[in-house]
């Protein structure tokens, strides 16, 4: 019976282990089948969808590797990176040579700066995967970016090994012996390569070496052989180019900068910063020695690029540059129709309409660009820059108030605006919005110099709240204390006070910074030297003053003078 009892026993657990290891089959299998729908989420970028979906099969099947795996992608995903380097470490535990899950890990360690964890997991992958060549330039990287060149030369050594010797590799190593202070070696590496293989970027980098050692006779030798393999050849072009040009061989300089401009295989953003940095290093005499060669330049590199927005900008400033106006209006805007959503294309019209002068051009050029970039103020602000020149000052406060009603918490726009209105304002014998406007300016910011010196001067003028006008200049010069206006409106207000000893040192202050360039600063320092008596000194200032008064912006000054000088008898 005993013995019946225990196979009995005996034959439960067996039936029970049997019931729990088909269970546990049955929950793996649900679990896989499962991750087909995980993986589809994270996939479509449904990261969160996913990791609930990843939570439950790990729920399922704790053993499951995979989903360990995409539960740490799904965190890193999210951001979450210690999260993930949870979930990525017990994946590579489950499955330790699965090269995907190593090769996760690494990227999070190395994105956080942990370069050594990086190499160690890349060094261990190698053992397993020995002919996996993204590992070698994984590492190759790795001892580079922690300064191992000796093992990062090594490296090389095994992706040759590996895959045979290759252009990318060539020049990294060159590029490492030239760190390590190895020219001759460096060299040696690009000569070895050019022996065996036929590779512009090699001869290319061959020729740049011989420039370094000043040698350029060598350096357009290889400069030209790389040419004889690839006649365009952007970097061999270059170098050959400059070398003729250091030589004063502008003929062959401009043949080859010909080729290099009318190249399909150049970039048009290479070709506009080659044009730009020639024209901004050359000196101006060869600029308009060989400006028919250079318009053919600029004209090729618009040929071949009608519609890059780099090309069309260079060329327009070049021809703006060398003079020819209506030529570099065109470009910049042909530049605006064919890139009509193009900032910096819309910017480039405004503002060369701006130097030009072309006021009416602008003001259209400036609304229009600001239809298409309505969060730009300095549209609107140009616009208001050729209202102002056309003297149409009921147009520049349309434009600053349409400024404020687009940009109301834009404090400096408003700040700028209100100004500008008050100014304007004046400007039409507005004075009571004129110094409404300023008011209000002045609540958005008290210690704004430019509109305390305005106010303060135009209420001074009218003889009215001196001392308001007073305490508003009083405040500019403490702001700005070398500011040459700030300093005679302050200056002003003492002598229309009386004060004109206090006056003085402020006036010969303002004449050290600017002072003598401005016919009214010169008028209002002679008028309180006057009224102090001392009447040479006077009259020398008065003369200078006349001398800076062509534009007759002092109507009176003439007469005023004589008069002065009458009743002193001079």
């Amino acid at each position: 019976m005993k013995k019946l009892g225990i196979i009995y026993i005996s034959l439960l657990l067996t039936l029970a282990f049997s019931a729990s290891a088909q269970q546990r089959s049955v929950l793996k299998d649900e679990a896989s089948a499962r991750l087909v729908s995980a993986m589809a989420a994270y996939n479509a970028g449904s990261y969160g969808d996913a990791y609930k979906k990843l939570v439950d099969i790990i729920d399922l099947d704790p053993t499951n590797d995979a989903a360990m795996y995409y539960l740490g992608l799904c965190a890193y995903a999210k951001g979450d990176i210690a999260e993930a380097e949870v979930h990525l470490k017990e994946a590579v535990k489950l499955d330790p040579k699965n090269y995907w899950y190593n090769d996760m890990l690494a990227r999070l360690y190395s994105s956080t700066s942990r370069e050594e964890l990086t190499i160690s997991i890349y060094e261990n992958l190698l053992k397993d995967h020995p002919k996996k060549l993204d590992i070698y330039y994984n590492l190759a990287n790795l001892y580079g970016k922690t300064g191992n060149l000796e093992k990062m030369l090594r490296t090389f050594d095994d992706i040759e090994t590996v895959s045979g010797k290759n252009e990318q590799v060539t020049l990294a190593r060159y590029d490492v012996l030239m760190q390590m202070k190895k020219p001759k070696d460096a060299f040696a590496t690009l000569e070895s390569y050019a022996n065996e293989f036929a590779s512009a970027r090699v001869l290319t980098a061959m020729g740049d070496h011989q420039m370094q050692m000043y040698d350029d006779s060598l350096a357009l030798r290889y400069y030209d052989e790389a040419l004889s393999y690839e006649y365009d050849f952007a970097p061999a072009l270059l170098g050959s180019s400059e070398i003729y040009r250091q030589r004063r061989q502008y003929d062959k300089y401009f043949n080859v900068a010909s080729t290099f401009m009318a190249s399909d295989m150049v970039e048009a953003s290479m070709k506009s910063k080659y044009l730009s940095s020639v024209l901004q290093h050359s000196d101006p005499q060869f600029v308009r020695n060989f400006q028919i060669q250079i318009d053919s330049l600029v004209n090729l590199g618009v040929a071949c690029h009608q519609k890059d927005s780099s090309m069309l900008s260079t060329a327009g400033s070049y021809y703006y540059a060398t003079g020819r106006e209506d030529t570099s209006a065109a470009l910049f805007k042909r530049n605006v129709l064919v890139n009509p959503k193009c900032l910096s294309a819309r910017a480039d019209l405004v503002q060369s309409l701006s130097y030009m002068e072309r006021w009416d051009d602008l003001l259209q050029a400036s609304e229009d660009a600001f239809a298409v970039f309505p969060n730009e103020p300095g549209f609107l602000n140009m616009k208001s820059v050729a209202h102002y020149n056309l003297e149409d000052y009921a147009g520049v406060i349309e434009d600053n108030e349409r400024l404020m009603a687009a940009f109301p918490k834009d404090s400096a726009v408003v700040l700028t605006a209100y100004s500008t209105i008050g100014d304007m304002n004046h400007q039409l014998g507005n004075a009571k919005l004129a110094y409404k406007a300023y008011e209000k300016a002045l609540k958005v910011n008290p210690n704004y110099a430019p509109v305390l010196n305005n106010y303060a001067y135009f209420i001074s003028l009218e003889g009215k709240n001196l001392k308001k006008a007073y305490k508003m200049s009083q405040k500019t010069v403490k702001l700005e204390p070398d500011n040459a206006t700030y300093l005679d409106t302050y200056a002003w207000i003492l002598h229309m006070q009386g004060k004109d000893v206090e006056a003085k040192p402020f006036f010969k202050h303002a004449m050290i910074y600017g002072g003598k360039e401005s016919a009214t600063i010169l008028d209002h320092y002679a008028e309180v030297l006057y009224a102090l008596g001392e009447y040479d000194l006077a009259t020398v200032y008065w003369e200078l003053a006349k001398g800076k008064n062509s534009d007759g912006a002092i109507a009176d000054l003439e007469e005023r003078v004589a008069k002065r000088l009458a009743a002193i008898k001079k």
